[in-house]
C-alpha cells in the first residue's frame, strides 16, 4: 500500500486542508488493474474533521479492495462552497491520475458522516450543475460520484436540522437563500447517483429525519437506496466498536456494526 497526501487549496482554504491517499499498490502478480475508490469526508459539525470517523474507517474499506482517500477539508471559519470546492479538487486529482493509480473511474464513491455526510451528498446533487464546474475550473463528468455512502448525515437545514452545522458552514451567508440551497433533500434531481444511508432511530444530534427526508427525495425520482435504520445508537459512532471510541470512552453499539458488511456487500455491485 502507497500512502501519500495532498495540498487542498482552493479560495477560501484554511490550513491543512489536504486529501490523505491510501492506494494499493499495483502488482502484476495480482489480477487486478484497476480499483475501485471511496472518497471519505470525515464529520464533525464543519467545525474540524473527526479522527474517529477517518482511519478507523478506512482500513475496513482498504481491507474490501478499494483504494481510499480522506479529505481533511476545511470548516469554520471557511464557508460554503469552500468544502464542496475542495471536494471537487479531490475528485480533479484522482481523475487526472488514474491512469497511474490504477483507479476506476466509473467507480469513485463518495462517502460522509454526519456533516460530512452533507459534504459528500452536496457533491452528489451538486455535481452536475454548471455553477460548480465552472468554480471548479473542470466538467460535470469529472465530478461526478459513482454513489453515495452516508453516515447518520446531516441534510436538512428545516425543522430537524442540526442547527450549528448550517451556522459554521454559513456563518455571515447564514439567510433564508442560503438555508434553502443547502437543504439537501431541496436539491434532489434526477442526476442525484444511488445511495446507501444508515442512521440511528435514538440519535438526538442529528435526526434520523434528515435521513429520511432525502430518501423520500430520491424516491420521487427512483434513485435506488439502501437504507438501514437502527433503533438505538448515539450520534456519531463511526465503526461502532472500541476501535473508534471517543476520549471518554463512548461509543461500542453492538447493535450497529452490521452496518459496515452490509456497506461492503452494497459496494460490490458496482
Amino acid at each position: 500500500m502507497i500512502a501519500e497526501t495532498f495540498e487542498m487549496k482552493v479560495e477560501g482554504s484554511q490550513p491543512g486542508a489536504r486529501l490523505d491517499l491510501y492506494r494499493m499498490e499495483y502488482s502484476k502478480n495480482i489480477g487486478v488493474d484497476l480499483r475501485p475508490l471511496l472518497l471519505m469526508c470525515p464529520g464533525g459539525g464543519y467545525n474540524y474533521t473527526s479522527d474517529r470517523e477517518s482511519d478507523p474507517l478506512a482500513v475496513h474499506f482498504l481491507s474490501a479492495g478499494y483504494h481510499v482517500a480522506i479529505l481533511r477539508y476545511s470548516c469554520n471559519p471557511a464557508v460554503f462552497p469552500t468544502a464542496l470546492l475542495e471536494l471537487a479538487e479531490a475528485m480533479k486529482l484522482i481523475h487526472a491520475h488514474a491512469g497511474e493509480w490504477h483507479v476506476d473511474t466509473d467507480k469513485i464513491v463518495v462517502q460522509g458522516c454526519s456533516a460530512g455526510g452533507h459534504l459528500a451528498a452536496s457533491l452528489g446533487v451538486f455535481w452536475h450543475e454548471k455553477w460548480l464546474a465552472e468554480k471548479a475550473a473542470t466538467t460535470n463528468d469529472v465530478l461526478r460520484p459513482a454513489g453515495m455512502l452516508l453516515c447518520y448525515p446531516v441534510i436538512t437545514s428545516g425543522k430537524y436540522a442540526h442547527r450549528g452545522s448550517f451556522e459554521s458552514l454559513l456563518r455571515g451567508q447564514y439567510t433564508e437563500e442560503m438555508l434553502e440551497r443547502t437543504s439537501l433533500e431541496k436539491q434532489v434531481s434526477e442526476y442525484t447517483p444511488k445511495a446507501f444511508i444508515w442512521h440511528t432511530y435514538t440519535d438526538k444530534s442529528v435526526p434520523v429525519q434528515n435521513s429520511l427526508l432525502l430518501i423520500e427525495a430520491m424516491k420521487e425520482y427512483e434513485i435506488p437506496v439502501e437504507f438501514h435504520m437502527y433503533p438505538v445508537g448515539d450520534h456519531g459512532l463511526a465503526t461502532c466498536d472500541k476501535w473508534s471510541l471517543t476520549s471518554d470512552g463512548r461509543g461500542v453499539q453492538e447493535e450497529c456494526q452490521s452496518w459496515l458488511p452490509l456497506a461492503k456487500k452494497w459496494l460490490s455491485y458496482f
